[in-house]
Order: C-alpha cells, then sequence, then structure tokens
C-alpha cells in the first residue's frame, strides 16, 4: 500500500494532471501584468478595455493557441516548401500545419496589428504579444513584429496606403503579413557589405541578387535594402549606397486576382534551432518589381527599435512561462513526502525566476509606453535603453529556461511532458535575432562616446527610481569606461552593460511601486533584484534573504490584486 512519503504511480500521474488542469489562464497568475497596466494606461476608460482584452485572450492562450502551438512545433507538422503547382507554374509557396492558421485567425481577430491605425495604442498590441509569447514564439510572434514595422515604414513615408489597410486588417484570411530582408550572407551585420542591385527602369524599381536570412519568407510584403545603381551601372560602396525597398510578394493582376509571383526563388527553408513553426529562408530576387520606400538610415531605425521591443517583450512572456512551469510542477511533484517547492533548494530556483520575470517586465512595458510617435527620431534615452534591454532580456530568458528545466529535472527535458525544452530553443534564437550582444555593446559604447546618449538615459532612471547609492555607483564606473582608450573601453563595455541591468530594472519597478493599486509584492522584488546582484553580496550575510524567498514562492493569491 502506498504511504505519504511512498505515492503510487498513478498519484503521481493525477498530481501532474491536476495542476495542467489549473492553468486556464495567462492573466490570473500575472498580477504584475494588471499592475503595468495601471502604471502606464492612467485613463480609465483605456485602462479597461486593455484589461479586458487581455484577459479574454489570455485565456485562449492558455487553452486551445497553447495546444495548437504545440502541434505545429513537431517535426512531422514544421513548414514544407511547394515550389510547382500542378501544371509546372513556380508558386514557392510554404505549406503550414491547419493549427497554424487557426492560431492565427486567433491572433489577428484581436486586432493586435489594427491598433496601429489608432496613434497610442502600441502598448496594447504589445500586452498581447507577451501574452501570446508564453506559448513561445509560435510561428506568430516574429511576423506581428516584422508586419508592425512594415506598418511604421510605410506611415512614416505616407505611401502605399492600400498596404497599410491590407496590414491593419483583423482578418486573417485576408490581411497582409510582413518581413525585412535585411541580412546577406557576406554582411551579417555589416550591412554596409550588402549588394542587392537596385536598378531603376521605365519609371520603376526592380531588384536582383540573394538575402540570406529571410524569416516570415510566406509574407505578403517584404522590405528589403538593397544598392541602387546609377545611370553609369555603377553604386555607392558602404551604407551611404544603400536604400530601402518594399517588394510585394505578388504583382497585381488586370483583373484584381491574385496576380503572378513577383520573380524570386526561394532556394530553402533554413533548419532552425528553434521558432520553427516559423518559416525563414534563403531568397534569389530575380528582377523583383520593388517600390522604394523612405530613408534608409530612417527605415532601418524604425525596423530595429520596433523588433528590438517585441524581441524584449517575447523575452519577457517566455521568462513568465517558464516561472509559471517550474512554480507549478514544483507544488504538484513530491518527494520524500513533500512537494519539493518546500526545499529551500528548489524554492530559491523558483524565487529568482519570478524576479527575472518581474524584471524583464519592468523595463520592456517602459519602452513600450514610451515608444517614439511614428516618424519621430526616438528620445536619447529611449534609444540608448532599447539596446541594452534588449541584451538584458535576451541574455536573463535563456538562463530562465535552464532553471526551470532544472525545476522539473528529467522531466524537463521531456518534449511532451513540458514546453521547457521548445522554448529554450526560442530563447537563444531570441539572443541572435535583432543584434549580438556584442553588435549592440558596440553601438551602446558608440552611442555614449559620440552622442553622449548614456547621460540622458541616466537622468531618466534617476526620475523613475530615485537618486540611489546604486544608481550613482553605475553612473560613476560609466564615466570610468568612457574615459579609457577606445580599445580599453570596447573589452570592458559588456561587463558595465551586465552591472547596470539591476539598477535600471529596479528604478523602472519602483516608479510602478508608487502608483496607486500597484503590485504589493513589488517592494520584495526590487529589494531581491538588488540585494543579490550587489557586487560582493554574501548569501551567508542576507539574514532577510529566507524571509524575501518565503514571499516570492508564496501562492499569488496570497497578496492583494491590485
Amino acid at each position: 500500500m502506498a504511504t505519504s512519503s511512498n505515492p503510487s504511480p498513478a498519484a503521481a500521474r493525477a498530481a501532474f494532471a491536476g495542476w495542467r488542469a489549473s492553468l486556464t489562464s495567462w492573466w490570473d497568475d500575472d498580477p504584475h501584468l494588471a499592475s503595468l497596466l495601471r502604471h502606464h494606461v492612467p485613463d480609465a476608460g483605456t485602462q479597461a478595455g486593455a484589461v479586458d482584452a487581455l484577459r479574454a485572450f489570455a485565456a485562449e492562450c492558455a487553452g486551445p493557441l497553447d495546444r495548437m502551438i504545440v502541434e505545429t512545433n513537431r517535426d512531422e507538422h514544421l513548414p514544407q516548401l511547394r515550389r510547382w503547382d500542378g501544371h509546372g507554374n513556380r508558386i514557392e509557396e510554404v505549406v503550414f500545419h491547419p493549427d497554424y492558421h487557426a492560431i492565427g485567425r486567433a491572433v489577428y481577430r484581436t486586432g493586435v496589428m489594427s491598433r496601429y491605425a489608432t496613434p497610442g495604442r502600441e502598448l496594447e498590441t504589445l500586452g498581447l504579444t507577451y501574452v501570446l509569447a508564453q506559448g513561445g514564439e509560435g510561428g506568430h510572434c516574429c511576423p506581428l513584429a516584422c508586419t508592425a514595422g512594415m506598418i511604421k515604414i510605410l506611415q512614416a513615408a505616407g505611401t502605399a496606403p492600400e498596404w497599410l489597410e491590407r496590414l491593419y486588417d483583423p482578418d486573417y484570411d485576408t490581411h497582409f503579413h510582413a518581413s525585412q530582408f535585411l541580412t546577406e550572407v557576406q554582411g551579417g551585420s555589416d550591412v554596409g557589405a550588402n549588394a542587392l542591385v537596385a536598378r531603376e527602369a521605365d519609371g520603376g524599381w526592380t531588384v536582383t541578387g540573394e538575402k540570406w536570412f529571410c524569416s516570415v519568407i510566406d509574407a505578403h510584403l517584404f522590405l528589403v535594402t538593397a544598392r541602387p545603381e546609377g545611370a553609369d551601372g555603377r553604386a555607392t560602396p558602404g551604407t551611404a549606397g544603400l536604400a530601402t525597398f518594399v517588394v510585394p510578394r505578388r504583382l497585381p493582376a488586370p483583373d484584381g486576382g491574385v496576380g503572378t509571383l513577383n520573380h524570386f526563388e526561394i532556394r530553402r527553408l533554413k533548419y532552425k534551432l528553434g521558432t520553427r513553426s516559423m518559416a525563414s529562408a534563403e531568397v534569389d530576387f530575380r528582377g523583383a518589381v520593388a517600390v522604394p520606400v523612405g530613408d534608409f538610415r530612417r527605415a532601418v531605425e524604425i525596423v530595429l527599435n520596433t523588433s528590438r521591443v517585441y524581441n524584449a517583450i517575447s523575452a519577457s512572456g517566455l521568462l513568465q512561462r517558464a516561472w509559471r512551469e517550474a512554480d507549478g510542477y514544483a507544488r504538484a511533484r513530491t518527494a520524500f513526502g513533500s512537494p519539493i517547492l518546500a526545499f529551500p533548494s528548489i524554492a530559491r530556483t523558483v524565487a529568482r525566476l519570478k524576479v527575472e520575470a518581474y524584471a524583464a517586465r519592468s523595463v520592456s512595458f517602459l519602452l513600450a509606453a514610451t515608444i517614439p510617435a511614428t516618424g519621430a527620431a526616438p528620445d536619447p534615452a529611449w534609444r540608448m535603453l532599447v539596446n541594452l534591454n534588449k541584451i538584458w532580456t535576451a541574455q536573463t530568458c535563456p538562463a530562465g529556461m535552464r532553471d526551470a528545466i532544472e525545476v522539473l529535472g528529467g522531466n524537463g527535458a521531456i518534449e511532451d511532458f513540458s514546453v521547457l525544452p521548445r522554448l529554450l530553443r526560442d530563447s537563444l534564437v531570441l539572443e541572435a535575432w535583432e543584434g549580438g550582444h556584442g553588435v549592440l555593446c558596440a553601438q551602446i559604447l558608440r552611442d555614449a562616446r559620440k552622442l553622449q546618449l548614456h547621460e540622458p538615459m541616466f537622468a531618466w532612471l534617476e526620475a523613475l527610481g530615485g537618486a540611489t547609492p546604486q544608481l550613482a555607483e553605475a553612473r560613476a564606473r560609466w564615466a570610468r569606461l568612457l574615459a579609457l582608450p577606445e580599445a580599453s573601453a570596447a573589452a570592458h563595455v559588456r561587463d558595465l552593460v551586465e552591472e547596470l541591468r539591476p539598477i535600471a530594472q529596479a528604478a523602472a519597478l519602483a516608479a510602478e511601486a508608487r502608483t496607486p493599486g500597484s503590485d504589493p509584492l513589488l517592494p520584495v522584488v526590487i529589494e531581491h533584484l538588488l540585494v543579490t546582484t550587489r557586487r560582493g553580496w554574501d548569501p551567508l550575510d542576507d539574514l532577510a534573504l529566507s524571509e524575501r524567498i518565503a514571499a516570492l514562492v508564496a501562492p499569488v493569491g496570497a497578496h492583494a490584486r491590485p
């Protein structure tokens, strides 16, 4: 007969089933999300509408969408390339599992992209993206980021209103989504090495050449960087010689039908580590019709800033799901007669996951709430912080996945037991996308040395969290860094970027905590974040450590709801 210290296999399976059955919404266990809306959306009516939309979508994401995302990521259900139709016509069609389209219909009918038609609603869109990302990239988070970037570029350029209407369309079966093809095999982050050729003839433009990493290859509109040839057939080298174009997937048909393929060929779909239900490819353009759109530098800035915010919001969603998986499992799983959450080492890991999820959301939602208006240059402090935050969230996200997998033990490695193996792979892709850490650190250092953008950023952080000793020390260390010779500063900048993370996150959390009705756990989160990341912290001398951990792993219902 089974005893409490030796439960039966049936009892263990029942406990797991009960844990899964309890996960009915990504809203109910996330009081910080409600607190963030209260802080960043002060208008009561707008706030109520955002809450209602998020609550409804969070229930859908926790139920049918989560199950469908799992299904579309199975090896046998990944996207497939169909190059020809039955009559031998080239079609370059990407074929998805039916669940992929069912997810898309649910996502787009929330109005996630149509909100961009009204200025000032981007935070609502990013809140929906955050909830969706708790299932992983799922095949649709990257397309949302790319489509948002295209919308902003067309809005800023004031062109192609017919494309904008299709991009806003909440009907998945009739809407347009977009992608950005910037990378070439010889260039990578060195965009100035790009060689795709743009030629002007008969009052229009065409592009010829290859692009190496083309995510969302099924998109209706491609934003590409290309090098225009002059009348003499020569092109200007470097980034000065680049321009941006929109290449439609299909050319319009005279009768208003679907039109013909726009002179491009897909070499192959990429066989990726993660984000596998979203199709990436290599592409050859063979005189594809292209439409010039906006200034090159401004267009690329819009794309990168938009994608980096989306990347950070998605990483925040993955971290929240990692905490949820670890916390729920640790309550359901028993060992030696007790839930494993009762073991201090497990509790400490779960507490760390919770704090990292709070911290990632804090700056990510702050940036989402202060995104520059379409066409406007970003505020210097925002420009600095968006690049820093992309590094911070991309670094902590894979670490969070590993922590959660550790809590699940051997079960954490099983693909159909938990989403964590897939989320780990997706998190590693998030690190690589929108600029690797080295590239972003070089840009951050350049912005600080040449433009002193760190100064308005530190002023912003002080306005958020107050003139704390930690912030003052960080500011002084950045001054020391910038006084070094350029090569030495480049060797050390990443260290200071990592040191600044908890200080900036604590400042954003402190601003939230001052909002009436904010999440009551915020002071504990701030203290734990700052204490445990302080240089020279000795846990043996941290007498309040156990008390903070107990507060952090208490059931969500134990804290008053904002």
